[in-house]
């Protein structure tokens, strides 16, 4: 087959993109994205120089209403590879599904996540359906194979403490498609075993293995960094033994007994608290050991009206405070150790948590009980190595008897701003360095679930506003 090269028509801006691009494509192939996406690099060739495919077949169809509507696809197919593209490494659009960083980011709220701060980070599972993330018409929207290893362009910086970040859900590696929070580890763990979710389809769905960048999204503060000993004290964060200020709209739950009357449920939601987060329990159905079972002592049912558990920031507290009709406010106390690492008890709560290392790419750590619980997960899911531990108490990493073992990558710790409605590290552990997506950049649209669209459903205060860690 004789191959013709289709120069002598171009205009010389042509000849210089049809020679730079391929050779940026290779560039790129073989030093950063890796020899894989060297595949498509002959359709870029052709597309540009030998001309093999037709690719504008289309054109020459000689009914005028066919040619336009092939046409009219052939745009969009190319806008959606192009958006596609926009979204692996430059921004993508993010909505916030919970309150954990509220008041921070609202449920709601429509970001843009910028990934070039941190660094674009290749696909390592190349072949989906665009736009999606790991669902589409009631299936997984990839394919398993092939796996590419993690890459990551260099970024205009690294993450800080503080920042807030976008990442995939680190336990998410396995998920029952029906019931994703809590996490699958938590749910075999509370149902006693694999079996039992599996034995219920109708309730939990499918059991799937999702790679990194198919896992979902979330969004958290990072509050600590790799190599810092972080430690929570009455739900102040020390790292390394340093108190941490807290953020500026950081809320706590709160027990609030009222006398007189009820506060309507306008009254709570002009105060910022949304529907789904207005609690209330009648004083005439406590008893006193009800009260003391809540944490809630000095004050009997007959003091009280109601006791309302609301997420409140200090000048949401404040305010409350000084209503007549408050009685008594204290911070909701929390007992329960079942906490990360999961099936490890080692007495932490969710408001007085560690000390805990965070790993770190280089730090070496002794092999003891409690490091298996704390950090087998990073070892076994996160760095892919096989751990096992025999009878004796004998330790094998890929099969070799060790008792020390070095990590090969940064990690994480992340909390939501909302701190005691927040799935965070505190019940997952670690975000490593390869799940990080990106920055929470831009606030393009924010909706209020709780009112209609007349009824101010838009927060037009909250559109096309930065978002810059402690507020906008």
């Amino acid at each position: 087959m004789k191959i013709q090269i289709h120069w002598q028509d171009k205009t010389i801006l042509q000849k210089v993109t049809a020679v730079i691009v391929p050779l940026l494509y290779t560039l790129l192939s073989i030093f950063w994205a890796g020899p894989f996406w060297l595949i498509f690099l002959p359709l870029i060739v052709d597309y540009h120089f030998t001309k093999i495919i037709n690719w504008s077949w289309y054109r020459s169809i000689k009914n005028k209403a066919v040619r336009s509507l092939v046409s009219l696809l052939a745009d969009l197919l190319w806008a959606v590879i192009g958006v596609h593209l926009l979204s692996i490494f430059l921004i993508q659009n993010f909505a916030i599904p919970t309150s954990s960083l509220e008041k921070t980011l609202l449920v709601g709220d429509y970001l843009f996540v910028d990934k070039i701060t941190y660094g674009p980070r290749m696909p390592m599972t190349p072949l989906q359906v665009p736009l999606t993330q790991n669902r589409f018409l009631g299936h997984e929207s990839y394919l398993s194979t092939p796996r590419l290893s993690y890459r990551r362009l260099k970024g205009i910086r690294g993450i800080r403490r503080g920042d807030l970040v976008v990442f995939n859900f680190p336990t998410g590696d396995t998920v029952t498609t029906k019931v994703t929070n809590p996490d699958y580890y938590y749910l075999k763990q509370i149902y006693g075993g694999r079996e039992a979710l599996e034995a219920h389809p109708e309730i939990f769905g499918e059991i799937v293995y999702r790679p990194v960048d198919r896992r979902d999204h979330y969004v958290k503060r990072c509050v600590g960094l790799p190599g810092d000993k972080i430690e929570i004290r009455n739900n102040d964060i020390y790292i390394n033994d340093k108190l941490q200020e807290r953020p500026k709209q950081m809320q706590l739950n709160y027990w609030v007994g009222t006398k007189g009357r009820y506060f309507s449920t306008n009254e709570l939601k002009h105060l910022g608290i949304s529907l789904d987060d207005q609690h209330v329990l009648p004083a005439s159905k406590l008893s006193e050991t009800d009260l003391e079972t809540l944490g809630i002592t000095g004050i009997t049912p007959r003091d009280i009206q109601a006791i309302y558990l609301l997420p409140l920031t200090e000048t949401m507290r404040e305010t409350l405070a000084n209503d007549p009709r408050v009685c008594m406010i204290t911070v909701s106390q929390d007992h329960n150790t079942d906490l990360y690492p999961v099936g490890y008890n080692l007495g932490w709560t969710r408001d007085n948590y560690g000390p805990l290392q965070i790993p770190k790419r280089g730090l070496t750590i002794e092999l003891t009980t409690e490091n298996l619980a704390l950090y087998g997960r990073c070892i076994h899911n996160y760095e892919n190595h096989d751990l096992a531990q025999q009878t004796d108490g004998t330790v094998l990493i890929d099969g070799q008897p060790t008792s020390h073992y070095t990590f090969g990558m940064d990690y994480y710790y992340m909390m939501g701003d909302n701190r005691h409605n927040s799935a965070d590290s505190r019940y997952w552990g670690f975000v490593p360095e390869d799940h990080i997506v990106g920055r929470p950049a831009l606030i393009w649209l924010s909706l209020d679930k709780d009112l209609g669209l007349w009824d101010g459903k838009i927060r037009w205060k909250r559109m096309m506003h930065a978002i810059h860690g402690q507020s906008l």
